[in-house]
């Protein structure tokens, strides 16, 4: 009988390490963005998934921000991680 292993089968799904952090704990202060990926939300439009990095510890944030989708598609790939702060302005997120 075969084993799982014998298959040999690796798994290419992304994944974010660290714990969820509120936007509003990262606001206006230095992090490292290492990743993002968008997809659908399971309420409504989509969704941004940041890995970021704030005093050397991998978080993962999560945030509907149209203007914060489109600014991080911008990014060229070799651009990856990129130090940024990401501040409120009016009732919007933006990258500094």
């Amino acid at each position: 009988m075969n084993t799982f292993k014998d298959f040999n089968i690796t798994v290419t799904q992304q994944t974010f390490t660290g714990d969820k952090i509120k936007m509003s704990k990262i606001l206006n202060r230095e992090i490292t963005v290492k990743e993002y990926k968008i997809e659908d939300s399971k309420f409504k439009g989509k969704c941004l998934y940041l890995q970021i990095e704030l005093n050397q510890i991998n978080h993962v944030v999560f945030t509907s921000s149209v203007i914060l989708m489109e600014a991080i598609k911008q990014v060229p790939s070799h651009g990856f991680p990129f130090k940024t702060t990401i501040i409120q302005e009016n009732e919007r997120y933006e990258f500094t």
